[in-house]
């Protein structure tokens, strides 16, 4: 009798059936840690620029924070050494920020200051929200002058000064 090389049908459908069921496994986590890290970066983006919304408003006193991130930020050729930060770019932070749709790791980020009794701006706020809720992070998060970072769980809606604030 030939003896023939080779996997049998029945071996071939067991491996891949062992593949499929660990895939099955793998996939959700992958997806969860996919957007832990998402979040994560949305948190680091809004310290970031809480640090150059304060950073602004010590450079420009006459104007306090910026309106917009665009004057956070700035075009690459405007920011390219020997660049002079003017209100309208303060070449603060990173253009993924700072340059429409100001979207970054799967959040929007919006911030705009305002002024509240005063002739500065001398308040702002700033807002990550997820692109996909449940896809690209769950939480939204919110900022203000405070440096206060807070959170919510309904991550379609921006959280706002009563929200909850991150540990």
């Amino acid at each position: 009798m030939n003896k023939q090389k080779g996997f049998s049908l029945i071996e071939l459908l067991i491996v891949v059936a062992i593949i499929l069921i660990i895939a099955a496994i793998a996939i959700p986590n992958l997806m969860r840690s996919r957007m832990a890290a998402n979040e994560s970066s949305a948190v680091g983006s809004v310290r970031t620029v809480n640090t150059a919304m304060v950073t602004y408003a010590a450079q420009f006193p006459d104007t306090g924070y910026a309106a917009t991130l665009d004057a956070l930020g700035g075009q690459a050729a405007t920011c390219a050494p020997p660049a002079v930060a003017t209100l309208a770019a303060a070449c603060l932070i990173d253009q993924s920020l700072s340059v429409a749709p100001y979207q970054k790791s799967g959040y929007t980020f919006t911030a705009a200051g305002a002024k509240v009794n005063s002739n500065v701006n001398n308040v702002y706020t700033v807002t990550a929200v997820p692109q996909g809720v449940g896809s690209t992070g769950n939480r939204s998060f919110y900022s203000d002058q405070s440096g206060v970072i807070r959170y919510n769980l309904n991550g379609s809606a921006a959280p706002t000064v009563n929200s909850s604030p991150l540990q």
